[in-house]
């Protein structure tokens, strides 16, 4: 497992969050997950 940290555009605005994963994920897979996240916390 690893920790990386991405930022995300989305809607004009950065956001900065944490992802963790496996070490063989992709980093399209990476991308995808913090998407998420942000859209999730921040309920976009």
């Amino acid at each position: 497992m690893r920790e990386i940290t991405v930022t995300v555009d989305l809607m004009g605005k950065n956001y900065l969050t944490n992802v963790i994963a496996d070490r063989d994920t992709s980093d399209d897979e990476i991308m995808e997950m913090a998407k998420k996240q942000v859209q999730e916390q921040w309920l976009l």
